[in-house]
């Protein structure tokens, strides 16, 4: 399987398709995680070849310089690597001068992840959403790319994201684990700096005082996950997608948003082009967020006769509850987040947004408590849309 084709294949709507007899045929290939020990202190740095976000690949040798190399094993999605991301930023910078290399690499196989895993990240893991990723958050050390084989992480035996393998001159491993105790974005919730006081020990020319501890994070994403994916996909396939007309007070009431989720309204037509074009996205939006408290509702303005020509191409995008979001919605007393309005435009501007100025598509961000957080006419872009869901949801874990 080629870089481009697990690019595109790993985009919501395809993934959707994805053959269950090429998963199936590739299953004998892939390494399950039992099969993997992760490096222990005082074994020699494994070779790597690996493509990274600057469009070039990047060997072990390439770093021969360098006194002190660290091997850090992160992604896009993870809340816990996100929330680390401060962190192993400011070692890159504190230890410029030190002759201190940090190369990080993500281990993940992006077919292996599904969308409700992608919560509180606005990429997923493929090498292009690498390669977004790195840009926004201003990675200044080399992001390489394993979730096409895997070779690397398993030889390293890595168990989460994130995780720090830190080697000597001589490529021997001093110190593997997590970079701090904390598993949080935090950094005043920080109490022990275990890869910087390792670090520290090397410059010193000392033998590091803790040379192993457990990583914490999420889970590495292997290849053999695949199928519980596909079955994932296939569960929410067989979903019923509902079109259900609203009137005026059971809109308000969904405006008001009472709630404690974030909710996307989208005003929608048929007979609008960016419209059709921008559903598969905010689907997959409503998929990616369910378990973080999220709403993605559909408004369709079509006329009363085209009820069921908007219900077809709602179910040609499958616009069905996600299993989440289907209990949170039963609790509202509703029973879908697919609606039909048939009067007059103006009053459903005034109940929705007085600011839309008629065009469609229309879409909205409403907080808990009715407060729109933002707002966009036009087709929307995707990755803008989860950046300003993430925005609000938050990209780390935070404290109960």
């Amino acid at each position: 399987m080629n870089q481009e084709s697990q690019i595109l294949r790993a985009s919501a709507p395809l993934r959707e398709t994805f053959s269950l007899i090429a998963i199936l045929c590739l299953l004998p290939f892939l390494a399950p995680a039992a099969d993997l020990t992760t490096l222990a202190p005082g074994a020699k740095a494994p070779d790597f070849d690996l493509p990274g976000v600057d469009g070039k690949n990047h060997t072990l040798a390439e770093y021969a310089d360098a006194e002190i190399l660290a091997v850090l094993f992160t992604c896009n999605h993870c809340p816990s690597a996100q929330g680390a991301e401060s962190r192993f930023k400011k070692l890159v910078t504190d230890y410029a001068d030190k002759s201190f290399q940090l190369i990080a690499i993500s281990p993940n196989d992006p077919l292996s992840i599904r969308l409700n895993e992608l919560g509180y990240a606005v990429y997923g893991d493929t090498l292009e959403e690498m390669k977004k990723h790195a840009k926004d958050q201003g990675f200044t050390f080399p992001y390489l790319y394993d979730g096409e084989t895997q070779s690397v992480s398993k030889a390293f035996g890595v168990t989460a994201t994130p995780q720090i393998f830190i080697f000597d001159k001589e490529r021997v491993l001093r110190y593997v684990g997590r970079i701090d105790d904390s598993r949080y974005g935090d950094e005043s919730l920080i109490k022990t700096h275990e890869a910087r006081d390792a670090i520290e020990a090397l410059i010193a020319g000392k033998e590091v005082a803790v040379p192993q501890t457990r990583a914490h994070g999420c889970s590495t994403k292997w290849a053999d996950k695949r199928e519980a994916v596909l079955k994932y996909n296939a569960e929410f396939k067989e979903k019923p997608v509902t079109l259900e007309p609203i009137a005026a007070d059971a809109l308000k009431k969904l405006r008001a948003n009472g709630t404690d989720k974030l909710r996307l309204i989208n005003l929608w037509a048929t007979w609008c082009g960016p419209c059709v074009a921008e559903m598969p996205s905010l689907v997959a939006a409503g998929r990616q967020f369910e378990t973080r408290g999220f709403d993605m509702i559909t408004i369709s303005l079509d006329d009363a006769a085209a009820a069921d020509k908007a219900l077809k191409l709602l179910q040609r995008n499958h616009a069905a509850l996600p299993k989440m979001t289907e209990e949170s919605v039963k609790e509202e007393g509703r029973a879908t987040n697919n609606y039909h309005w048939t009067g007059d435009p103006d009053a459903l501007a005034e109940i929705v947004d007085p600011e839309w100025p008629g065009a469609l598509p229309h879409t909205i961000l409403v907080a808990p408590g009715g407060e729109i957080i933002s707002r966009h006419t036009g087709e929307i872009d995707a990755d803008q849309l989860r950046r300003e869901i993430v925005a609000h949801l938050g990209r780390f874990y935070t404290p109960e």
